[in-house]
């Protein structure tokens, strides 16, 4: 499987889908199941259960979505951009803004 083009840290924009047009940061990728839980899109409600740690009721998460409905946020102005790979003089591969040419800022 070829690695994602989207990295947990990075800023994105929904592009399709109830939430499109919102901005979060990716928490999670899952690429098995080529998901992103992206931080305040696609909140779904769930039932907890009570326990020792935590208290029941209907609480608020983040479901996933789908990798495609998802595009790099610009570095340079915001918008939603591809992404592509520029090898630097020094030989590492780095992740570029189609849109800008700007070089995406790694998350380590």
């Amino acid at each position: 499987m070829s690695a994602f083009k989207i990295k947990k840290g990075d800023k994105v924009v929904v592009l399709a889908g109830r939430d499109k047009g919102k901005r979060g940061e990716v928490i999670e990728i899952r690429p098995k199941e080529h998901r992103a839980l992206v931080r305040g899109v696609n909140m779904v409600r769930r039932h907890q259960r009570q326990s020792a740690s935590q208290e029941g009721g209907i609480i608020s998460k983040e479901g996933p979505i789908d990798l495609s409905n998802l595009a790099i946020e610009d570095p340079k102005d915001g918008k939603p951009s591809r992404v592509g790979f520029k090898v630097l003089e020094d030989g590492k591969k780095v992740r570029i803004a189609k849109r800008s040419g700007e070089q995406i800022p790694e998350k380590n």
